[in-house]
């Protein structure tokens, strides 16, 4: 029942008004992780895999997409009612009006969609590996990429020059075939494409021998990307028309490059924010240091308290990433470890232990009053 469902959005985990490219890269981190090859036996996983595929199915389709925004499930499940998602249920009276055609000649299907419709051709996903300094700072690459092209020598006609395609006789020129029969409720039509000419209305008697009459070519391009200072791991850089060409005189695909960054050897990146462990010895602990740490660009300079604890958080403002939206820069946090010493000498053995004879029990606040706990629980 819909009303079992999960959300699509919420499947996907996206926002309502996510992108194209924001919807296939949730989909592709969910189609991973539940991915049955990764889950052998698991069967919650393999129902959440095909729950993740249903809901990408309905949102990475725009007319499936705007129907399901405005009703719900019932705009895209038949068993929902409505006509199995027709726009206000009986009324798309027009839909309905079409699929039975019309009143005058019996029940049909005489509904079919147009094969000379042009067509948007398919989207090309690629992965692209970068440093992490290329993914901070922004950075200009260029890949290669077998892709489909439009034939130079028919410009995509699939005829050979000087020659055209023809109206196909069958059809005349529609790509559909109608065939009436009768049955015990009347007069039922059929329509199918045209086996003739496989649904497009046009004969190429003439195809291009560089071709083979399809008016595409497999070629290897070097295509430019311009990486922004800012994106993270999964980001998507979209090249609007650089995916499969269209048909039908449609427009290409697009292309989206899926970015995988690079880990950094001392930094650790949460959104715009960096994290850096900062290891500290009891001395600069209890009485306070200044100490150089590594920047993205320069030294910074990191004021340490005296009576620093273990695990302190320092906050350093504006020296994360800029942002890869509105070029803010976010924060550096450095968190304090205390480093306690494996190899010491007789003579620093033996300080420490004066140390300790003289130290002021006062100042350890932790310790005071983990002891006063164990005094009144042995009361």
């Amino acid at each position: 029942m819909a009303e079992e469902k999960r959300d699509y959005y919420e499947v996907l985990d996206v926002r309502k008004d996510a992108s194209e490219a924001e919807i296939k890269s949730a989909f592709r981190k969910m189609a991973m992780k539940y991915h049955p090859d990764k889950n052998p036996g698991d069967k919650e996983a393999e129902e959440k895999f095909k729950e993740v595929n249903e809901a990408y199915s309905v949102l990475s389709d725009p007319e499936k997409k705007e129907k399901y925004d405005r009703y719900g499930f019932a705009g895209v499940d038949p068993s929902a009612g409505g006509f199995g998602g027709f726009e206000g249920g009986f009324g798309g009276f027009e839909d309905i009006f079409n699929m039975f055609g019309g009143f005058g000649g019996g029940f049909g299907s005489s509904y079919s969609r147009n094969a000379n419709a042009p067509r948007k051709g398919r989207d090309i996903e690629k992965r692209m590996n970068i440093t992490f300094d290329e993914a901070v700072f922004g950075c200009h690459k260029t890949i290669r990429l077998s892709k489909d092209v439009v034939c130079d020598t028919c410009h995509g006609s699939g005829a050979a020059p000087g020659s055209s395609k023809k109206k196909c006789s069958v059809c005349g020129g529609t790509g559909q075939v109608r065939t009436v029969r009768s049955t015990m409720f009347g007069q039922m039509q059929q329509v199918s494409a045209c086996s003739a000419c496989g649904g497009t209305g046009e004969v190429n008697e003439n195809p291009c021998s560089d071709c083979s009459g399809t008016g595409r070519v497999r070629k290897t391009l070097n295509i430019n990307v311009d990486i922004p200072a800012g994106v993270d791991d999964d980001s998507v850089i979209t090249l609007r028309g650089q995916g499969q060409p269209g048909s039908n005189g449609g427009p290409a695909g697009d292309l989206y490059i899926v970015l995988s960054v690079a880990k950094h050897d001392m930094f650790v990146r949460k959104g715009d924010d960096l994290w850096l462990q900062l290891p500290v010895t009891f001395t600069q602990a209890a009485l306070g240091d200044e100490v150089t740490i590594p920047g993205l660009k320069d030294k910074l300079s990191c004021k340490i308290p005296a009576g620093t604890q273990p695990g302190t958080v320092l906050r350093l403002k504006g020296k994360g990433v800029p942002n890869v939206h509105t070029h803010l820069p976010g924060d550096m946090f450095v968190e304090v470890n205390l480093e306690v010493p494996t190899k010491l000498t007789a003579e620093q053995k033996e300080l420490i232990r004066q140390l300790g004879e003289f130290s002021n029990t006062d100042g350890y606040t932790k310790r005071n009053k983990f002891m006063d706990g164990l005094k009144e629980l042995f009361k």
